[in-house]
């Protein structure tokens, strides 16, 4: 770790590593729990999924708001994120019990841990660099953060693969518990490095005390959220989707009541970050696909046999998957894998080769009774993280090396290149669409890799840019509150990928399936163009660029 940062940042590094592992060893395999049909999974079908899968994520990003208010007025910081930290813990280790009560329970404790984790923690880094000495290094100091995220992301997926390869689903789930009470322990040794950030701000007059700010929000998103849930005929093509979103209006309107409330000298800044949530609600929508469109790909359409020159290393790390070639009781899919169900909603099974097969030409199938070892669907989860690794140290040195130039753009022009990156990825896809003949044959695991590396570099652009946006423009008071829009943004934003993901099996030729999103990223990204003179000058006049 650079000597020129504080001494916090390693331990808030590693806290938020182990926190992310547990996170995405359980996102990883979520989506592939739900929908197994052959190893004690859930079985449910992929639209289905998908649903539960984006209501999850977005409730995840949403209950920041509250965990971020209560951290500013009423616990602060270290407690809420411990408070955070152990419940998530309890959550994942929950979900290794069989049974739907145990299974809604567990993700109830994720959703409400990570609304006291994940916003504070953020800010209490944005807290240590207020300091005038480290002032300077903020951006790089959330870009080494981001790379702790990602770490943690990239190294849970060989946990996961091994453990649920060769013991079960729930051994899976139990570690990503364990990894996020280690995250825990290291937040707490490194205490003392942080604990003068551990600040409640002082509340303005005009400010609303936190019962009545949970009264105008809280209440009425979960009386809204309940009318979406029972309502008949969907609004917005499911129940949880209503309820999301009729229950996600208060706490959006909550956020422009501030800004109509605020005094002249936090209108502007507090006007430039609503903007910046608004529009990052279509990367998250087209990002977080990672675990549901994407995690069909690398199923169904991805060619994921073992190169023999690594299979024995593989092996080892028990990443594998054996499929051999023989009939046997499988699925009933057609030719887009979808899976046939009868009237109960129940898998139909037919005597057939396994599903991975399907796609493979016939002068290139294995002999009756050979076996073919692939990597792991999960892993592919991995390529995200293992690229953002990869990538963190030569984006800040690139921006350093423009910084020493005086050539750096500001942060909004980052995220801008950061949309218009994401973009590009998707056409990437679109790509590898048409090269295996929309599915008729495997597709090369170099399209993901590569889609994967083209949208690491926009989402690194982006992500952490507008973390620290948020740490410069945010009035002190309402720091970790508006971390919470962030997350706010990212939660709308996993809940409308859900909904994208739930049409995919809509899509006969998948490259509109991919095209849709570059038209949605491709808008947004003209929408930041026309306001980024708007941005700059906002940004210039706090001294945030």
């Amino acid at each position: 770790m650079n000597k020129k940062h504080p001494k916090a940042l390693p331990y808030l590094f590693l806290s938020e590593m182990w926190e992310r592992f547990g996170f995405y060893l359980m996102l990883g395999i979520f989506f592939l729990y739900m929908t197994d049909t052959q190893r004690g999974g859930m079985a449910m079908d992929r639209k289905e999924a998908s649903d539960i899968f984006g209501t999850f994520i977005a409730l995840v990003y949403l209950t920041p708001f509250v965990g971020g208010l209560i951290a500013d007025r009423v616990l602060g910081y270290r407690i809420s994120i411990t408070l955070g930290g152990i419940l998530m813990g309890i959550g994942y280790c929950g979900l290794a019990i069989p049974g739907m009560t145990a299974f809604y329970i567990s993700l109830l404790l994720i959703i409400v841990g990570n609304g006291f984790f994940k916003p504070n923690i953020s800010t209490i880094l944005g807290n240590v660099y207020n300091d005038p000495e480290y002032k300077p290094l903020k951006d790089s100091g959330y870009n080494i953060f981001y790379m702790g995220i990602n770490i943690g992301a990239f190294i849970c997926n060989f946990f996961g693969s091994y453990l649920r390869n060769n013991f079960s689903w729930g051994a899976a789930f139990a570690a990503a518990g364990i990894g996020m009470f280690i995250g825990v322990i290291i937040f707490w040794i490194g205490n003392k490095h942080y604990a003068h950030a551990d600040v409640r701000k002082a509340v303005k007059p005009e400010d609303m005390p936190v019962s009545k700010i949970l009264g105008i929000t809280l209440l009425p998103a979960l009386i809204a959220g309940y009318i979406g849930w029972i309502i008949p005929d969907n609004i917005f093509g499911s129940d949880s989707t209503d309820a999301f979103i009729l229950g996600a209006l208060p706490v959006a309107g909550y956020y422009v009541n501030i800004l109509l409330r605020s005094d002249k000298e936090d209108r502007r800044p507090l006007a430039a970050l609503l903007a910046v949530f608004a529009v990052a609600i279509v990367f998250w929508a087209v990002f977080k696909q990672n675990g549901t469109a994407l995690t069909t790909w690398a199923e169904s359409y991805t060619n994921r046999e073992v190169p023999q020159r690594i299979e024995p290393v593989a092996e080892v790390l028990g990443v594998t998957q054996t499929v051999t070639y023989a009939k046997d009781s499988v699925p009933l899919t057609d030719s887009q894998f979808r899976v046939a169900r009868d009237e109960n909603k129940k898998a139909i099974k037919t005597w057939d080769y396994p599903l991975y097969y399907k796609n493979i030409p016939v002068d290139k199938l294995p002999k009756e009774g050979e076996s073919l070892t692939l990597i792991s669907t999960e892993l592919g989860q991995s390529i995200n993280p293992f690229w953002v690794v990869l990538l963190t140290p030569v984006i800040v040195a690139f921006w350093a090396y423009l910084k020493r130039r005086n050539k750096e753009p500001s942060t909004t022009w980052k995220i801008f290149y950061g949309f218009l990156i994401t973009s590009l990825s998707t056409l990437v896809m679109v790509a590898a669409t048409y090269a295996c003949h929309n599915g008729l044959e495997k597709s090369s695991m170099w399209w993901l890799i590569a889609s994967y590396g083209v949208i690491t570099v926009g989402e690194l652009c982006l992500s952490p840019m507008a973390l620290s946006l948020v740490s410069k423009l945010s009035p002190p008071r309402l720091t970790a509150l508006m971390m919470g829009g962030w997350f706010l943004s990212t939660s709308i934003g996993n809940k409308l990928s859900g909904v994208l993901a739930s049409m995919w099996d809509d899509y006969e030729h998948k490259a509109n399936f991919f095209l849709v999103n570059f038209a949605l990223v491709l808008i947004t990204t003209m929408i930041i163009l026309m306001m980024l003179k708007w941005l700059n000058k906002i940004v210039k006049e706090h001294g945030a660029s």
